[in-house]
């Protein structure tokens, strides 16, 4: 996540959705951005790769109506999914309530560089959060 002050020279948009194009978003971000490899048992259950970012550099583009929403355990975070298709594009994590985490694997092909990946221990949540940042 970008902090206040930071340079964003190397921003750009990257644009992505769900499988059946119901949902449509952009995200601005670095275009090797770090990504984060969480082994929670949501995450590690349907295969996300987190871009997490501000709220403000997030725009979702079509499909409001299309998304489904699924809180557990916390019910802090705002799991997100078409609910045509299934697929999870994005949500609101519990680590960033104020933040959005784009799955890296719904991004169209392009602007993402794959790279950077950092496992992240989401089974032992209350324990690792320190170190997301």
């Amino acid at each position: 996540m970008t902090e206040p002050g930071e340079s964003r020279v190397s921003v750009v948009t990257h644009r992505g959705g769900c499988h059946c194009g119901a949902v449509r978003f952009e995200v601005d971000a670095p275009a090797d951005a770090e990504l984060v490899d969480c082994n929670c048992s949501v995450c590690r259950l349907c295969g996300y790769l987190h871009l997490i970012v501000p709220q403000s550099d997030f725009r979702l583009l079509r499909g409001a109506a299309a998304l489904a929403e699924y809180r557990f355990n916390s019910r802090v975070a705002s799991h997100r999914f078409c609910r045509h298709c299934g697929i999870k594009p994005f949500y609101v994590p519990r680590s960033h309530p104020d933040g959005v985490s784009v799955n890296a694997r719904c991004l169209d092909a392009g602007t993402h560089h794959a790279g950077r990946i950092r496992p992240f221990d989401g089974q032992h949540w209350e324990a690792s959060i320190a170190t997301l940042g």
